[in-house]
């Protein structure tokens, strides 16, 4: 029998499918002979899975899927309707007005693309551990990579849905598949991290060598650091010796040596595989891997896409609140301009993009409302995705392209750091001024409020406004007009559990609100 029938079995418990073979289709008396196979079909083939090409699957970088549930559901940006474009049945309307339901198609992508990796560390934990022998002195710290990035994903799972299935085992009967505490899956995810990350290598992972792009002691540092900002959340306590293991997590990363990059915009370069600031990316290269970044293709118009090589979709936009914050029309914060198009816009070239009139294409960042279907302004409202620098060398209409997608940065353990030292109390100015500084921007007062702020200033696009506005309870929608959610219960802090879900396993409850 072969192993894959035990993964499929347990995904559709829990109301998933899976078309993926761990072993690449070969049989499976071949797929662990040797320790470099062992390695193979065991370990390294997860990393397929951090980024995708499909909808719905990777961390980034694809449409449909997490993403763009902690981006879209925030209110960093949006995608308004454009007439007869983006509408999708309501779909990016729904994620605006925070008015989801069980159905929702980004809902049910996610929960199936993270169960499905995490039920493939299940089988690849399995594998290990009946071929021990051949595994050799390489077997703590193979075992433990693949714990700490199950642990990462049950942490994505946490931290969008609460309570979820805790499930450790590909041969399991449904019986045993039920919502565990969300607080216990923390503990679990914590107690794993911790147990695993001192047999995991001590390398970077954001730079080429035998470990580029997988779960090393950083990384896995990082997300500690996360998990314990984040433990009120998670765990509906605040306990202030969390703030201490923040800090001490962020203090082990910058022993490592990581530092700010001189030049911010270096970080997404075409060669950002040498930067010093990332910790974990998704490893991105059109000639090996057919991982993509749809971000830039999906919110530029085509015709400024056009002149910079590729294709466009003419979508996702800053939205006002987020104008706001960087102080777009005045003063607007340096980094405004490496992360957004606004105005304006050049190809190539260097000679000024024309519309379809023949005058000067410009985008205009304040017209943006949720639906442009009347307005002068229905192509050309919003400020657009810069983040990326363009790869001009980029294939499948720019999807295919050289940056590595950025995951984890030190940026983001600087911020981290002054925050946990304000809710304890303590002074992060030091370490709040050293990230403003890098982007040549005045002092601040190191505020829980302007840490916030900064946080979008800094992390724009990069997946973290919705979990911030959360741990700062801040999150509800910016939409105010008719039929307007009342989120005064906190219900969609949360996303609900998919709705096939909920109907294929009696044991999983679905999340009050919905």
């Amino acid at each position: 029998m072969k192993h894959v029938f035990y993964i499929a079995l347990c995904l559709m418990l829990i109301g998933c499918s899976l078309d993926e073979n761990p072993v690449d289709q070969i049989p499976e008396e071949e797929a662990y002979t040797s320790k470099q196979s062992l390695y193979q079909n065991t370990v390294a083939t997860l990393y397929n899975y951090i980024g995708g090409n499909s909808d719905g699957q990777g961390l980034q970088g694809t449409c449909r899927g997490v993403y763009d549930l902690q981006t879209f559901g925030s209110d960093e940006a949006m995608l308004p309707t454009r007439g007869n474009d983006w509408y999708d049945g309501g779909m990016w309307q729904e994620m605006y007005k925070h008015s989801w339901t069980p159905g929702h198609e980004l809902v049910g992508n996610s929960w199936n693309y993270l169960y499905k990796v995490i039920t493939l560390c299940n089988n690849s934990l399995e594998k290990l551990e009946a071929h021990q022998d051949l595994a050799g002195y390489d077997y703590d710290s193979w075992m433990a990579e693949i714990k700490s990035l199950r642990a990462i994903y049950y942490w994505y799972l946490i931290d969008l849905f609460g309570n979820v299935p805790l499930i450790l085992s590909t041969n399991i009967s449904i019986q045993e598949v039920q919502s565990t505490d969300r607080a216990e899956v923390f503990k679990f995810i914590v107690n794993e991290l911790e147990e695993n990350k001192d047999y995991l290598p001590y390398q970077y992972s954001a730079q080429p060598g035998y470990h580029y792009g997988h779960v090393t002691y950083p990384v896995s540092c990082f997300v500690l650091a996360k998990l314990m900002l984040n433990s009120p959340v998670y765990t509906g306590v605040e306990d202030l010796n969390n703030y201490k293991k923040c800090i001490e997590y962020c203090n082990a990363i910058e022993l490592m040596g990581y530092k700010l990059t001189e030049f911010y915009p270096d970080n997404f370069t075409n060669n950002n595989e040498i930067s010093d600031e990332n910790i974990f990316i998704i490893h991105m290269d059109k000639d090996l891997y057919t991982n993509q970044q749809q971000n830039l293709f999906r919110s530029l118009h085509p015709r400024h896409a056009a002149a910079l090589g590729f294709a466009g979709e003419n979508g996702s936009s800053a939205t006002k609140r987020t104008l706001e914050i960087f102080g777009y029309g005045g003063y607007a914060d340096n980094r405004f301009y490496y992360n957004y198009y606004s105005g304006g816009v050049l190809g190539l070239d260097s000679e000024p993009v024309l519309d379809r009139a023949g005058k000067p294409f410009a985008y205009v960042p304040e017209a943006v409302e949720l639906d442009l279907s009347d307005s002068p302004y229905i192509e050309t409202a919003g400020a657009r995705m810069r983040k990326y620098e363009v790869d001009i060398n980029c294939t499948k209409d720019g999807k295919l392209m050289d940056n590595d997608i950025v995951l984890f940065r030190f940026a983001d353990v600087l911020l981290m750091r002054a925050e946990a030292k304000v809710r304890s109390g303590k002074s992060g100015q030091d370490d709040f001024d050293r990230v403003r500084s890098r982007a040549f921007m005045d002092d601040r007062p190191c505020t829980l409020q302007n840490i916030l702020d900064e946080r979008l200033l800094e992390l724009c696009w990069e997946g973290w406004r919705r979990q911030d506005l959360i741990r700062f309870g801040q999150y509800r929608s910016l939409y105010e007009g008719f039929g307007a959610v009342d989120e005064s219960d906190g219900h969609t802090t949360v996303y609900p559990i998919p709705g096939d879900v909920v109907t294929l396993n009696p044991h999983i409850k679905q999340n009050p609100g919905y």
